[in-house]
């Protein structure tokens, strides 16, 4: 029988395709799980698959590889898109389906598929990641731009027809479309479609609103080497528990909130309330590591970089050639980038309040303010003079 590899999550979305997948393709379905740090439940997982008839469920550990391949790379180049998106969903995505191509390759499945909406971003990024390592050779099928369901309402009356549970939201409602992994978690739909409307708080799931969060700062030290985090207060972590041990910590105090209305791939914009708590503070963290580590030019081409390393991410280019590159620039002095940040978190607030390194691209001795006899003053006023000429060039 013919097999098509499904990114199923055993929620509503994900629970219909499979039907459908079923009814229309006449095929048997291997439900793949990727364990990225998702608020999970594979006990739900398997028991929803089966109740459709699954026989092949894979529910895959991949948090480690995920923050050490995925997160940290994106980290080292401070990508961050539309001036104030981490990117937690969109570096998700290339992972997923990189491993759902392994997996059809395995088992000898004809085609992939994804419950990414058709007016939606996730639908380009598994796609270019299928197309980037399944060729022509494996089939991709995007239900939600096949099938003749137009709405929410339409989803619903299938579940009900099929016997598929639908989930309730805290106020009993059908649920805000969600996701989360072990970076972040984003919220849409429902009352954030309407830009005038505020986020209500109870949608906030990791982080405390910083009106609530504790009256005393807490001081955090995150060590790096060769650019990477590796200990938390000097105790050293794996890259999965080194990221949960920064989401406590600033989830509690109530850093990491976005509420952003962004320009998606496809030219819709959309509205989202995103939380990334322990990737907020490293962020800020690596910014003051290599404001001391690293020369002025090699900060400024990164600078550069950024803007458009980060579009690439959120296009759902991570696996190509251009982000490589700029991957390759931003780290190639990485090897410089190591020593202490000591943070302080309070009520939504990062503040550094020590750099300790052995590197020596900070000298004391340039910039004090006692007199300093080997400084050349002169050259000071030519430097001044030269730049005075350039302000008339074209």
């Amino acid at each position: 029988m013919k097999k098509i590899v499904l990114a199923y999550s055993g929620g509503l979305d994900t629970s219909i395709i499979l039907r459908w997948l079923q009814e229309n393709y006449n095929a048997e379905v291997i439900a793949y799980t990727s364990d990225i740090g998702q608020i999970i439940d594979k006990k739900k997982i398997v028991k929803n698959a089966k109740k459709l008839g699954v026989k092949k469920i894979i529910i895959e550990n991949l948090k480690n590889t995920f923050v050490k391949d995925y997160v940290f790379p994106m980290i080292r180049a401070h990508a961050v898109y539309e001036g104030v998106y981490l990117l937690g969903t969109s570096i998700a995505r290339p992972l997923i389906a990189k491993r759902q191509v392994a997996i059809a390759k395995k088992f000898k499945a004809f085609a992939v598929s994804h419950g990414a909406t058709g007016k939606g971003n996730d639908q380009v990024r598994f796609e270019l990641g299928y197309a980037y390592f399944g060729g022509k050779k494996i089939k991709i099928i995007a239900p939600w731009r096949e099938w003749k369901l137009q709405s929410r309402a339409d989803l619903i009356k299938y579940a009900k027809k099929n016997n598929i549970p639908i989930p309730k939201d805290n106020k009993g409602a059908p649920p805000f479309s969600v996701d989360d992994n072990i970076f972040h978690t984003s919220t849409e739909g429902k009352v954030l479609e309407n830009p005038k409307n505020s986020a209500p708080e109870f949608i906030y799931q990791r982080t405390v609103s910083p009106q609530k969060a504790p009256n005393k700062a807490t001081q955090v030290k995150i060590t790096f080497k060769n650019s990477d985090p590796i200990a938390v207060n000097g105790k050293k972590l794996s890259p999965e528990k080194l990221l949960n041990k920064l989401n406590i910590l600033a989830g509690r105090n109530g850093i990491g909130r976005v509420d952003l209305v962004e320009n998606r791939f496809i030219g819709i914009k959309s509205r989202g309330v995103y939380e990334t708590p322990g990737g907020t503070l490293l962020y800020a963290a690596h910014r003051a590591i290599e404001s001391v580590t690293i020369d002025k030019e090699t900060a400024h081409i990164k600078e550069r970089a950024m803007p458009k390393y980060a579009e690439l991410v959120y296009n759902g280019y991570w696996f190509s050639k251009k982000r490589l590159k700029l991957q390759k620039l931003i780290d190639k002095k990485r090897g410089q980038v190591s020593g202490d940040i000591i943070l302080s978190l309070y009520k939504g607030n990062i503040t550094v309040l020590s750099r300790r390194t052995k590197n020596k691209a900070y000298s004391m001795k340039k910039v004090s303010f006692e007199e300093n006899k080997t400084f050349n003053k002169r050259k000071v006023v030519n430097f001044i003079k030269f730049h005075s000429k350039q302000l008339n060039k074209g």
